[in-house]
């Protein structure tokens, strides 16, 4: 491909022949997709399909045997997960993984890289400067809590929040790196209505107004169709067919497969 055709490849992601293999089991086989800019893209399939291993092989937490991954157009496959991070490629857990024991604030204060007050001796040396730094990711920290509706629980220890408020802090602690991608694994998981309904609306308004585009895991049917264009369908480890989410809520494939014949039935 020649450099102008490159520039002009419209997708912000590219997964490209991704093989990854556990002992004898394929859970990645050959597997390609894109992720267009700005858009909110939807992974679904059943459970072992593959979904959160492609995941883990984008974000670099585990090796692909063979393929690779282009990220705004650089190759970025085995870069270590903090190398994602920092090039602006963010995710979140089906589990959330807060600091427990420390604050939300605390939790969103620890994410800014090369932070002037992590070399020790600049705290003898520059304090000053350590000081308007630390003040500085305090201001972004509260700035995003109060976006996220969890201004009130900053001083809360993370492990006492509610699993709706831990995945909210773990989609803020994503925004305290500009991210331009953020990959979802099962944002609606244990979460209640109510706060689902927040963390949809949260997403589309970041999508919107912040230019971030995300990849999602969902198992919700009805919130991948609500909010997602367009959905990817993946079946034992590699990609199906992808299409608007009323050409895949239709495709006989995906209700045989996928969302099952009482979804189907219901759907109409």
């Amino acid at each position: 491909m020649s450099d102008s055709a490159a520039q002009q490849d419209p997708a912000l992601l590219s997964v490209n022949g991704l093989v990854k293999d556990f002992g004898g089991l394929r859970a990645i086989d050959h597997c390609d997709l894109s992720v267009a800019d700005g858009t909110i893209t939807g992974l679904i399939g059943p459970n072992g399909a593959g979904k959160s291993t492609l995941f883990d092989l984008i974000t670099g937490f585990i090796a692909p045997d063979t393929g690779r991954v282009h990220f705004r157009g650089e190759d970025i496959t085995n870069f270590p997960p903090y190398r994602m991070f920092r090039h602006g490629l963010a995710r979140t857990f089906q589990t959330p993984r807060e600091q427990a024991s420390m604050t939300a604030l605390e939790n969103l204060m620890l994410v800014p890289a090369e932070q002037c007050g992590e070399r020790i001796w600049n705290n003898w040396l520059t304090p000053g400067r350590v000081a308007r730094d630390e003040v500085r990711h305090r201001d972004q920290a509260l700035e995003v809590l109060e976006f996220m509706d969890l201004v009130h629980m900053a001083d809360q220890p993370a492990g006492q929040l509610s699993g709706g408020q831990k995945k909210l802090l773990e989609l803020a602690r994503t925004l305290m790196a500009d991210p331009k991608l953020v990959l979802l694994d099962e944002p609606a998981a244990g979460v209640n209505r109510s706060l689902m309904q927040r963390l949809a609306e949260t997403i589309e308004t970041l999508a919107r107004d912040r230019g971030i585009t995300f990849l999602l895991i969902e198992h919700d049917i009805d919130l991948v169709m609500r909010l997602c264009n367009p959905v990817i369908v993946m079946s034992e480890g590699h990609h199906l067919m992808e299409g608007e989410p009323t050409t895949v809520r239709n495709d006989p494939r995906v209700l045989e497969a996928y969302l099952g014949g009482q979804y189907g039935a219901a759907g109409g």
